[in-house]
């Protein structure tokens, strides 16, 4: 005997209506976490750094830190093979570490995406000036006009701001690679003028080690595909393997800048690609350099922006942040709102400190390493959420545990290390005003929004309108990601 089941039924509308939902190819989805983690700036500036420390043994630094990316993109696959959603990391952490864990991620989210848009801003502002010199724009003054532009773009569209970030990472990645063929196949370096000098030769397993620290702050954003599930055509596929692919692209592509760093004689190796640049005499080659970390921190911005506006339309969409969040443009179909919040501060963080005196350098420094640790909190939780989101659906499989369990205390040590290496003062006071408010807001939401707390970590799904407009693929299905 047999016996009947009702089929499942269906919303009758998506749980996050007005987004551009199944519009964006796999190509797209992974152009937004790739220009996130903004290699070609990356691969400028971050191998003299590891250098400083590991010397020949850079390379394998940056090994070292693919290797802890895969994990994370592994862990990270876990959820988004099974789940898609806006609200990135957090909505993913809701399912193994509740609404406690999930509120901690989307607040580490919320200052790690925010920063990163302001160190994509300034960073480009920075590049621009050294570019066109005397004749542009003073490097306060690009930042705001990039800022504008970048909440533009993100208001007119995510399709259009994905071929954007596709168009303008392509061309910055096209230069830099340009430049190091140039510089392999150049008739020497000259080091212009200071070269900086290390107290003792770098190198060792300790040095190796400590230069992990940095190769892994050159991943930051490769994740961020996961806050584009509700508009991915199919996003059990797209999603997962855009994470994990951007993990290993920017990875080879970071050995191989650190191996040509290496390959540089004594000292040499310390400096920025934009110093060895100058170093050919050869103006317009720096001018190069320059153009692509220009083009790469602009991309990063605006997919960092794309990112955060998601997130926080999320939040807005569950009651945790502001209802008004959740609100998208009737045409472009993207979360205005979020934007037009989320950019004015990001716009105004580097502004704010470049009028206080601090170098424009040293204000893209401490921008990088704050959302460095914002991030790191966010890959943490969710990688901590694993075991129990898979021993909860009864698949704690060996394989996806052990790596788990394997990329946990390394991101606890890297996390401790980033907190510790950064400046006091300023950066401390920043840290504990953060995490205060972060602590009034959930005490605020435990008794007045108990209800929308628990519910944290809202997923799309396929609703009874999806079925009926056959516009819209069925990328929902539990089959998507077999």
């Amino acid at each position: 005997m047999t016996m009947q089941t009702d089929p499942p039924t269906l919303r009758p509308g998506p749980r996050m209506p007005g987004l551009d939902r199944r519009n964006l190819g796999p190509v797209q989805v992974f152009a937004q976490s790739v220009s996130a983690a903004g290699p070609t700036a990356g691969m400028a500036a971050t191998p003299a750094i590891a250098a400083s420390t590991a010397g020949g043994g850079t390379v394998w630094s940056f090994a070292i830190a693919t290797a802890v990316a895969l994990l994370i993109a592994g862990c990270i696959g876990q959820f988004t093979r099974r789940m898609a959603a806006a609200g990135s990391l957090y909505s993913l952490a809701a399912k193994g570490l509740g609404p406690a864990g999930a509120f901690a991620c989307a607040c580490a989210l919320l200052v790690g995406y925010t920063l990163l848009v302001s160190a994509g801003l300034a960073g480009a502002a920075i590049h621009l000036h050294a570019l066109f010199g005397p004749v542009g724009p003073a490097t306060g003054v690009a930042t705001v006009l990039l800022g504008a532009i970048v909440a533009g773009c993100a208001v007119k569209g995510i399709r259009l701001s994905a071929r954007l970030i596709l168009l303008v990472e392509g061309v910055s990645i096209a230069l830099i690679l340009a430049v190091y063929g140039l510089l392999l196949g150049g008739t020497g370096f000259e080091p212009p003028g200071h070269v900086p000098q290390s107290g003792q030769p770098p190198g060792g397993v300790g040095g190796v080690a400590a230069a992990v620290l940095p190769a892994l702050a050159a991943f930051i954003g490769f994740e961020s595909a996961a806050a584009l599930g509700v508009e991915a055509r199919r996003p059990f596929r797209s999603v997962p393997r855009a994470v994990t692919w951007t993990a290993a692209v920017v990875g080879l592509m970071h050995v191989c800048a650190a191996a040509f760093q290496v390959s540089l004689p004594g000292s040499a190796r310390l400096l920025p690609l934009s110093d060895i640049a100058s170093g050919q005499r050869l103006p317009w080659m720096a001018a190069l350099v320059d153009a692509g970390i220009a083009s790469s921190f602009l991309a990063c911005a605006l997919a960092g922006a794309n990112a955060l506006a998601r997130v926080l339309f999320s939040l807005g969409t569950e009651g945790i942040a502001p209802r008004g969040l959740c609100r998208t443009h009737r045409s472009h179909r993207t979360p205005h709102v979020a934007v037009a919040v989320a950019l004015p501060v990001a716009t105004a963080l580097p502004m704010t400190m470049l009028a206080c005196g601090i170098p424009a350098e040293h204000v893209l420094e401490l921008l990088l390493q704050a959302s460095t640790v914002g991030c790191l909190i966010a890959y943490l939780l969710v990688c901590l959420a694993v075991p129990f989101f898979l021993r909860g659906i009864g698949e704690a499989t060996p394989g996806p545990m052990a790596r788990a369990l394997t990329v946990v205390p390394v991101l606890v040590l890297a996390l401790g290390a980033f907190v510790a290496s950064a400046p006091s003062g300023p950066f401390t006071l920043a840290f504990a005003t953060l995490t205060g408010a972060a602590l009034a807001w959930y005490v605020w939401l435990r008794r007045r929004r108990p209800a929308q707390l628990s519910g944290i970590g809202v997923y799309d799904e396929t609703s009874l309108a999806d079925v009926l407009d056959p516009r819209i693929p069925r990328a929902t299905s539990p089959s998507d990601h077999r």
